[in-house]
């Protein structure tokens, strides 16, 4: 490791791989804009799921100030974040059979709707299972993950593949296998994990595409403003109503 101290270490690597997105996914990036722009365009719904601390990037893009309003989170009881008492609990649903199935069945999506799809390694069965059923309803689904788990790791889905090998279109994060960019020898293992910040901000870089995308189209896109400006309530009111058909967080 250089002289610098492990916060500036940390930082520098995250910087590194948030121009390596930048620069390697922009061609997925603006794909997927587009695809949900087309989405919103056709009368669509749009969802976002992720299990553990992915659901943290899934969850930044609904009901988010500056973000789209028709974004709804697609939640698997369990496995939104780490609120389940104990948090492994969480792990091992990530890699029950049938649990993608059976939230898809009681779920509002529909072909002609778009989902992203959270997973780090893209490795376990309900994301596999998640995109590999919605795509069969005729869901067109965008998959965020780390294409490098599908050449270190194996699957643990029946079918052996990886959630990358269900998308429409894929964006790949970098992270390496183990999400820990920093390494000490006076500590045991890595640490300092870099996904939520790179997936966070591959999710927004894909949001604006869509609006700008929209408004090029001569669509008003269907923003939110923050409810702390003045102003904000007001609009925020009049998007929801206009949209209210296409909003599941609400009810």
């Amino acid at each position: 490791m250089s002289d610098r101290k492990p916060a500036g270490q940390f930082i520098d690597a995250a910087i590194d791989l948030l121009r390596r997105v930048r620069d390697e996914e922009a061609d997925s990036v603006e794909a997927a804009g587009t695809l949900l722009a087309d989405t919103v365009q056709n009368g669509g719904r749009l969802f976002a799921f992720g299990a553990g601390h992915s659901s943290l990037a899934a969850q930044d893009v609904v009901y988010r100030a500056g973000g789209l309003a028709l974004m709804n989170l697609l939640a698997v009881p369990g496995v939104v974040g780490v609120d389940v008492m104990p948090a492994t609990l969480g792990s091992a649903l990530e890699r029950v059979d049938g649990l993608a199935s059976a939230v898809l069945d009681s779920s509002p999506l529909r072909e002609g709707d778009a989902l992203v799809i959270v997973s780090l390694s893209g490795r376990n069965a309900l994301p596999v299972e998640m995109a590999l059923n919605a795509r069969a309803l005729g869901v067109r689904v965008v998959g965020v993950t780390s294409v490098a788990y599908a050449s270190q790791t194996k699957s643990r889905h029946t079918s052996g593949t990886f959630l990358k090998d269900h998308c429409d279109i894929v964006l790949d994060s970098k992270i390496a296998v183990g999400d820990a960019e920093l390494t000490l020898d006076t500590v045991p293992a890595p640490f300092a994990p870099a996904s939520t910040v790179v997936t966070s901000a591959l999710l927004q870089a894909v949001m604006a595409t869509a609006a700008a995308t929209l408004a090029d189209r001569g669509i008003e896109p269907p923003l939110l403003r923050s409810g702390n400006v003045d102003g904000g309530h007001d609009w925020n009111g009049r998007v929801l109503e206009q949209y209210r058909d296409r909003i599941f967080y609400r009810r």
